[in-house]
This record gives C-alpha cells, structure tokens and sequence, in this order.
C-alpha cells in the first residue's frame, strides 16, 4: 500500500556569493566556475520571486544581456535554454557556457555594462516546511491541487527534480507506487508537461486540469 503524500511548502533564500561581471567575457569566465546553486537559483529562481524585472526572459542571464548589454541576439539564444531538459546543473552549465562563448567568438569588441548594472551572482538555498497536509489517493489531487501555494507547487514540480533518482516530479514519483494501472494515464499527462516556460500559477492550472479531466483508477482489493 502507498504511503500519504505529503505536502510540504518552500522558499528560497537568495545568498549573494561576490562574484559580479562587468561585460560578457567575465561572465564566460565565472560561470564556468561558479557555485552550482547559483546556476540553478538564476534559471529558476525568478519563479519564487514577487517580481522579475524582465518577464519576457526566463531567466536573469538573458534578462541582463538585454537589459545591461544591449544585445538582443544573446538574450533570445539565452532565452530558449530549457533547464528542464538537464539531468543535472553541470550538463546545464555546459550549454550556458557554449552560448556565451558562441557568442564572443562572433564579435572582436566585447560590450561593458555600466558598473550599476553589473551581473551579481546569488545562490540559492532553499528552506521547506511542512503544511500539515497528507493525501491518501491520487483521486484527492483534484481538490488539494487548486488550494496549494505556489511554493508548495515548486517544490513538488520543479525542485523535486533535481532530489528524485530518476529526475521525476513528486506526484510521479507518488503515482508510482501505486498498483500498476491505477495512475498510468495521469503519469503520462504530467510527464508532458514542461515547467519552464510558463509560470507557478500557470502549472498549478494545469495540473489541476490533468487531475480533472483524468481520475485514476481504482486499486483492485
């Protein structure tokens, strides 16, 4: 017999690390070293934030090469980045850094931000808490699903990928343990949806969608 779901909330505390970049040679040169929680805090972060000054880019590497260095070209090739298809934070640095570099090897002159607008490396830590909350059946999704916080969806959509073996989200993982059968076609359908692009309200609409146009099956005695 599967065990509860239990529903937990979270938060990310932002720690500024003193790294900075002045133009994008510099910032070629930190990221290939730079924590690994500032990678993931700088693709998804802005997801948990209140504001993200530019909501067009995903994330802030793309938000500050349109913003701070004027170039537009950069910014969109940042931008198409999907974090989501990495296994882990190093195959993700990779592809960042293979755009930048890309990118500087199609230019001699190398754009400066002005010195207030200097990329600022943050890391992440993230802070959960647990609300109390235990669903018995995937049936009860449909219900809970619109009632959760934003932080709680985070941290069982995305966050959850990154603490699973298998790079699921924790309603999969939860489904999983099911008697085969009984949660297949609500795997599927959430195993389809992207979390990037979009937003935390967004998804939380989505799934709550999934779990009302797809009931799962009960478990045979």
């Amino acid at each position: 017999m599967a065990t509860s779901f239990i529903v937990k909330d979270c938060t990310l505390i932002s720690i500024a690390m003193g790294e900075e970049a002045l133009n994008l040679r510099e910032l070629s040169d930190r990221i290939k070293f730079v924590h690994p929680g500032c990678i993931y805090y700088h693709f998804w972060g802005g997801m948990l934030r209140s504001a993200f000054d530019e909501p067009e880019y995903q994330n802030d590497f793309a938000a500050w090469a349109w913003r701070s260095l004027h170039d537009s070209r950069l910014a969109e090739r940042l931008a198409i980045i999907d974090p989501s298809h990495h296994q882990n934070i190093e195959d993700l640095r990779q592809e960042l850094a293979d755009v930048i570099d890309e990118r500087l090897a199609e230019d001699e002159y190398v754009t400066w931000a002005r010195s207030g607008q200097r990329f600022k490396f943050v890391r992440s830590q993230i802070v959960v808490f647990d609300t109390g909350i235990r669903i018995s059946h995937p049936g009860e999704m449909t219900e809970r699903i619109p009632r959760m916080s934003l932080g709680s969806v985070f941290y069982h959509f995305i966050d959850a990928r990154r603490r699973t073996p298998d790079g699921k989200d924790d309603f999969v993982e939860w489904f999983q343990t099911f008697e085969e059968g009984v949660c297949d076609e609500l795997i599927a359908r959430i195993n389809r949806i992207d979390p990037y692009f979009t937003t935390l309200a967004a998804l939380r609409q989505e799934l709550e969608m999934v779990f009302q146009q797809c009931q799962p099956e009960e478990e045979r005695p």
